[in-house]
């Protein structure tokens, strides 16, 4: 039988997922996958090249495409020329070259208050700022800007849109007031190119961004003229796609790890350590973020010369403390702690403790000590919860698990599914061809629970953040 699907495409940093969602049940009947190179900066076109090569795994003869959304890396700056062609590769949020930028920046407005959070390198705002600075040519060909998420809308349908959510990360959109701030995109690059740059037009939760062009249905082999979901930005469409509901605490352990939830109300954090999103229902996510996750336990392997699988399985034998050995995960600097200049630290080093486990199970401590620290930041907002939902890669493997567990304090549960940000815009299209809210389609097709884990509270000690705080002020003083 012919199943009528809709598509959610989560265009991520390492990669370019697809997932087909049958619109009567909710059920995943299909996924492919295409690479991206992985670096921190990206020419836009390799997230249309993985795209076209992702689709031919999902569609075929015995489905019936009937809309797409898409999720997309938050930050990314995208500059776009007169003929709707990237100006450059992109830098992404993971590129901390826009740091001096960002504490600029800081100097000059309290985005806090204005935008719900103070910058730093990753904000698309600073990243304008650092071409202004160091690529004015390009910047003075560039007539529109946009983030990764938008530029793919840009190339589905002809229009440049965006979301709450993703805009919410630019730094100069204020989830509270619901509009741009030029005014602060002038502090960046200007006000005479700020006054000409064509910025997205933010669609709400429930609209769309548009129909499939047909120059875009031919590129990609899809019916011309479906409707095309808002999108969101990653972290947005993943707590969509495990069902968040308000006041969930959620971690995803990712290229990025990140600590978030639903909130029904907007934040300001004057440290900068939690930032004030939109959500893409219409409510709030504030966030906490490390550039350092589950890519450094994958580093770890290929120095090891063994399969990921392998070597979490092993290092989940030792008990968290890997015998002493501490690990500073910090390989491409750091957002949580604000380290845009930090680098790795392994500490600790022994006759005994110097082994391919023990190497493993420091970085996964050092990672998970990161993320607790994470939740601690929420937690001084008053923000707070009794579990984790946890979601991403790492979810997948149970010494993730239950070191997620053992350095919050808190129990860990892990839904049903893998890509849950193509999951979460998979959803949003589905709501938009039903014609009903995302919270609804969230609301009524959320994961069941595949795994519980308890934490052990004789373990939190191992993962303290004592131990590392001699060796985080060596890397604050530079």
């Amino acid at each position: 039988m012919r199943r009528t699907v809709v598509l959610g495409v989560d265009s991520s940093t390492q990669s370019t997922k697809v997932l087909a969602l049958d619109v009567e049940t909710g059920e995943v009947v299909g996924e492919g996958r295409a690479p991206h190179s992985g670096h921190d900066t990206q020419h836009p076109d390799e997230w249309w090249s993985a795209l076209r090569a992702a689709l031919p795994q999902v569609v075929n003869d015995q489905r019936r495409v009937v809309g797409l959304a898409v999720s997309g890396q938050q930050h990314g700056c995208v500059l776009i020329d007169a003929a709707n062609a990237a100006v450059r590769p992109a830098p992404l949020w993971n590129n901390v070259d826009a740091a001096p930028d960002a504490a600029r920046l800081n100097q000059e407005a309290d985005f806090p208050s204005l935008v719900g959070s103070r910058l730093v390198a990753s904000f698309t705002i600073a990243k304008m700022a650092h071409l202004a600075r160091t690529a004015a040519d390009d910047m003075a060909r560039a007539v529109a800007v946009g983030l990764p998420h938008d530029w793919l809308n840009l190339r589905l349908t002809g229009d440049l849109t965006t979301d709450r959510g993703d805009a919410s990360g630019t730094g100069w959109w204020s989830p509270t007031e619901d509009r741009h701030r030029p005014d602060l995109l002038a502090l960046a690059v200007g006000d005479e190119t700020a006054a000409r740059l064509r910025l997205p037009l933010v669609r709400g939760p429930n609209d769309v961004a548009g129909v499939l062009s047909t120059a875009a249905a031919s590129e990609l082999g899809l019916p011309v003229g479906i409707p095309i979901g808002p999108g969101s930005g990653d972290n947005m469409a993943a707590a969509l796609g495990v069902g968040a509901a308000p006041g969930e605490l959620v971690i995803s352990l990712g290229t990025s790890g990140t600590a978030f939830l639903v909130s029904e109300t907007p934040t300001a954090d004057e440290t900068g350590e939690v930032c004030g999103f939109a959500d893409a229902t219409g409510r709030f996510l504030p966030l906490t973020c490390m550039l350092n996750c589950t890519r450094v336990v994958d580093i770890m392997a290929r120095l090891l010369g063994m399969a990921r699988r392998e070597v979490l399985d092993r290092a989940g034998a030792l008990p968290p403390g890997a015998g002493g050995l501490i690990m500073l995960p910090y390989l491409a600097g750091e957002r949580t702690p604000n380290l845009p200049d930090a680098s790795g630290v392994i500490h600790g080093v022994t006759m005994a403790n110097a082994t391919a486990e023990g190497l493993v199970r420091a970085a996964v401590d050092g990672v998970a000590a990161g993320l607790a620290y994470c939740v601690h930041a929420l937690a001084r907002l008053g923000l707070t919860a009794p579990s984790i939902t946890l979601t991403g890669g790492g979810s997948a493997h149970p010494t993730w698990r239950q070191a997620i567990a053992d350095a919050t304090g808190l129990p860990v549960s892990v839904r049903e599914g893998s890509e849950h940000a193509a999951r979460g815009a998979a959803l949003q299209a589905a709501a938009v061809v039903r014609g009903e809210s995302v919270a609804d389609a969230v609301a009524r097709w959320r994961p069941a629970v595949m795994a519980e884990v308890t934490p052990r509270p004789e373990m939190q000690a191992a993962f303290s953040l004592d131990a590392r705080r001699h060796l985080i002020r060596q890397q604050q003083q530079g």
